[in-house]
């Protein structure tokens, strides 16, 4: 008996569909795509349960004779290719002939369809791939795709379909990347009954990137010139670095009308960045990209989100030429020397002239203990600092069994055996400030030696620890006095209103504003952040794309963050090293971060003076 057999049609479908269709997202996909082909003016979507009970797209594109209704459901049918040679030249968004046959066998499929200058249109009716009807009907050109009951014939893949919020959340998202895809189209999208947005046709992509970006982002849109290069156009619009985020959900990228994902891409415009960004943050950023179909392969992904470029250094220098030219600063106008006028005196009866501002200042002489920053390439005079402060600050005790000998020892500084000798005999750890280093690190003396000491990394410790302690009660919170707006992705927005209870026990109350805005109404109260916008926005950033999906929202991983974005946002004083030292060695465990960064570092004297070749004999 032969081994190999093959596959049926309807069998043959179903492998191709789990390729071709992994969620209702990618039905969404594949039937826009179809209808942005056929030249669609309008495209409508509907869909009932996250895509699960419902997926409907309708169209008002050139629609289908009862011939090629039929057609377009046998495999590999299409009407875009005719050769091999037209596979080195795609223009289409679709072009294999997979997705409508691949549909149909895992869903209960309805198609109706009707070309413009027909009397009567078609309506063709499948069931998990087998064909049970077809009929003429009435209906206005163009063409109507019905999925229901979707994985109905395949209960192991309905099983690893999402929430339906989230499977909603990826429809919408994969509207809105067609939508940037096709600005002179009207997209409307449903759900459940209910219309989450309207776009009208535009004839910008800028007024499509406003119309889904929203009034106040829009305001700080930076315009990329259109750039050519061999075969290649290159236009879009980024934000300012501020508006970086962890991942690249914010980047959107359209190749010949295709959204496209591709690192060769996201690299050329975090390069454009370059001195701006830190690792491991990319710009947001629209843009459109027009080049020869000779010169890229759409080809190689089964969903056709990646391609290949042929010649990937162009496209990588013409985007960084673009993004480079469009954050090129504006030259700011020569201001001119004034002349004084006759006539117009002061108190000696002489007014000197205005000097024109070259940048060029003498440093200010300062009374407050801090000097100036060193300006490179002048003479450097040394002068005394006046009201330094040196005080001793003596801190509390600390009992021996909140500092466990472990601890000390695994942050592997002086400082650590300095306070555990101090815990040993009784007494608190005794230091000296003389002053700070680069407005960053305090600068300490102790009784061994130099004490490195990081307020910032102390705060961390100590909103940390006050975030726990608080768990254990109730978590007090204070109201902002002005809700805080973000806009965020429909992905990451269902995500975190699915996950509103955890952040409530944190401390943090979000809801739904509207649209894909979040809105967060309180924050903990032990936490001081003087811009809660930009501490929010952060935070939620790092929250939703740094971390594996199960420990997102877990408490602890929320108070680490939460305790190192509010002390990130503080600015080191040394009037508060008093009362901070104080707060941290009331602290557990004082001496290193919840990441275990040391808070304090120190250099013993039998070091530094090795270091300067210092004989004690």
């Amino acid at each position: 008996m032969a081994k190999i057999r093959v596959l049926s049609d309807i069998l043959a479908s179903q492998v191709a569909a789990g390729e071709v269709v992994e969620r209702p997202a990618s039905v969404v996909k594949e039937l826009v795509e179809n209808s942005i082909d056929a030249g669609a003016g309008e495209i409508r979507v509907d869909v009932d349960r996250g895509g699960s009970a419902l997926i409907r797209v309708s169209d008002d594109g050139c629609g289908m004779s009862r011939e090629d209704a039929l057609l377009s459901l046998e495999r590999h049918a299409t009407s875009k290719l005719r050769n091999a040679g037209d596979l080195a030249a795609i223009r289409t968004l679709g072009f294999r002939g997979e997705a409508v046959p691949s549909i149909a066998s895992v869903s209960r499929f309805r198609m109706v369809t009707r070309e413009a200058g027909a009397v009567a249109g078609t309506e063709i009716m499948v069931e998990g791939g087998q064909l049970r009807d077809v009929r003429e009907a009435g209906c206005a050109p163009g063409t109507m795709i019905e999925a229901k009951a979707l994985f109905f014939n395949m209960p192991a893949r309905r099983k690893f379909m999402r929430a339906e919020s989230t499977e909603a959340a990826h429809v919408e998202h994969q509207v809105r990347l067609h939508a940037l895809g096709a600005p002179g189209v009207r997209f409307r999208l449903r759900r459940d009954e209910r219309e989450v947005f309207d776009l009208a046709p535009v004839a910008r992509a800028v007024d499509r990137v406003r119309q889904l970006l929203g009034t106040e982002l829009a305001k700080e849109l930076i315009a990329l010139p259109v750039t050519h290069a061999n075969g290649l156009v290159v236009e879009g619009f980024v934000l300012p670095a501020a508006h970086a985020r962890k991942g690249r959900h914010h980047q959107f990228v359209i190749l010949n009308g295709r959204p496209v994902e591709d690192t060769v891409i996201a690299r050329a415009l975090a390069e454009g960045f370059r001195g701006a960004l830190a690792d491991g943050l990319y710009p947001a950023a629209w843009v459109w990209i027009d080049i020869e179909p000779a010169l890229v392969d759409v080809n190689v992904h089964p969903a056709k989100r990646e391609v290949r470029f042929h010649r990937p250094i162009d496209v990588r220098e013409t985007i960084l030429a673009a993004v480079l030219a469009g954050l090129k600063p504006v030259a700011q106008p020569t201001i001119r020397r004034i002349e004084p006028s006759r006539g117009s005196a002061t108190d000696d009866g002489h007014r000197p002239p205005l000097q024109q501002d070259d940048g060029h200042r003498p440093p200010l002489q300062q009374d407050d203990g801090h000097r100036p920053p060193l300006q490179g390439g002048g003479q450097v005079v040394a002068r005394p600092w006046r009201n330094r402060m040196q005080r001793e600050l003596s801190l509390p005790a600390v009992a021996s069994a909140t500092v466990p000998g472990n601890e000390l020892g695994s942050v592997g500084t002086g400082a650590g055996r300095v306070a555990r000798d101090n815990v040993t005999m009784g007494s608190a750890p005794v230091f000296r400030v003389m002053g700070m280093l680069h407005h960053r690190l305090v600068v300490m003396e102790s009784e061994d030696g130099l004490v490195l000491f990081d307020p910032k990394a102390a705060r961390e410790r100590i909103y940390y620890e006050k975030l726990l302690k608080e768990r254990s009660g109730m978590l007090e919170t204070q109201s902002l006095l002005v809700p805080v707006l973000l806009e965020l992705d429909p992905r990451d927005l269902d995500l975190v209103l699915r996950e509103r209870m955890a952040l409530a026990e944190a401390g943090i109350e979000v809801e739904a504003f509207g649209g894909n805005t979040l809105q967060v109404r309180c924050l903990p109260t032990c936490l001081p952040v003087d811009d809660p916008r930009a501490f929010l926005g952060a935070l939620m950033d790092e929250l939703l794309h740094e971390a594996a999906p199960g420990m997102r929202f877990a408490f602890e991983r929320l108070a680490r963050l939460l305790a190192r974005r509010a002390a990130a946002q503080v600015t080191p004083k040394l009037a508060e090293v008093e009362c901070l030292l104080a707060d941290l060695f009331a602290c557990e465990l004082p001496y290193c971060t919840p990441a275990g960064r040391p808070t304090l570092s120190e250099f013993g004297m039998s070091e530094l003076e090795r270091r300067f070749g210092v004989n004690r004999g």
